[in-house]
């Protein structure tokens, strides 16, 4: 590599999950409702109430569905693939935070694979952004996202887009690139991910993070991407120029790292 390369490495525990929630209220649906919700569902979009409706390969997201969402029973829409890369509310929420701190100057924010909406929402709540751009490419996915925004309360404060993020940047949103930050939480390949001991990213499917990198950067210098916690940070180690320093934060849950992301550009320390 030739340079001696630094990297800022935090930790974020979680916070009480009564101050990210408050208490919530268990509700009792019955089966005639539940019934009507599943008729007017997009086909391929689910909402499961019960742990019997859930497919096996996805139950222990299902049991995680409050930390997922906390309003998971107002009615969130998932299709099941959306399980897998959904980031939980409470890590959306301090990635929200953290991005935030980008330079006064941005004012745009680009969120380039969308999924459930998770993120999106928590950068829609903090409200830091003028303009804030969900990218999807999945019809299905978008709709999910969309609905989820409603629950939220902040569907009005996004612009949807469907279609393919790399695209996207280099055509439609061109001309918002100067002020905007990127935040992209790829495809990890699936759930295998966790069967490496150290991710490559490089075999990262179906983007490297070379790619990513090199697509995001090229449209904006503030760029964040969030990696499986276990990525090879070595190979991260190569982006840092000579006598610059690079940020990468993990994000803790149950006191175990669920992702990290790591920070391209200037934001500030937090």
């Amino acid at each position: 590599m030739g340079h001696f390369a630094r990297l800022y490495i935090h930790l974020y525990l979680e916070k009480n999950c009564s101050e990210l929630f408050g208490s919530r209220e268990l509700l009792i649906r019955c089966k005639c409702k539940s019934m009507a919700m599943a008729e007017r569902l997009p086909e391929g979009v689910h909402h499961y109430d019960t742990a019997e409706e859930v497919p096996f390969e996805i139950s222990k997201y299902w049991h995680q569905r409050y930390e997922i969402f906390s309003k998971y029973d107002d009615g969130i829409w998932m299709t099941d693939d959306a399980w897998f890369g959904v980031t939980p509310e409470p890590v959306a929420r301090q990635i929200a935070e953290d991005l935030s701190t980008a330079p006064k100057s941005k004012t745009v924010l680009i969120d380039c694979f969308a999924g459930a909406g998770g993120n999106a929402i928590a950068f829609a709540l903090s409200g830091r952004w003028n303009q804030i751009f969900a990218i999807e490419k999945d019809p299905k996915v978008l709709a999910c996202a969309k609905h989820n925004a409603e629950v939220y309360g902040v569907a009005k404060k996004i612009w949807w887009i469907e279609g393919d993020a790399f695209e996207a940047l280099r055509k439609r949103l061109k001309g918002q690139a100067k002020n905007a930050v990127i935040f992209g939480s790829p495809p990890w390949g699936g759930p295998t991910y966790t069967d490496f001991e150290v991710f490559d990213l490089k075999a990262m499917q179906p983007y490297s993070m070379q790619q990513l990198h090199d697509a995001f950067t090229a449209v904006s210098k503030d760029t964040v991407l969030y990696l499986p916690r276990t990525s090879d940070l070595q190979q991260v180690a190569k982006y840092v120029k000579k006598g610059d320093k690079l940020r990468v934060t993990h994000y803790c849950m149950h006191g175990a790292s669920k992702a990290l992301c790591v920070f391209f550009g200037d934001f500030e320390a937090t």
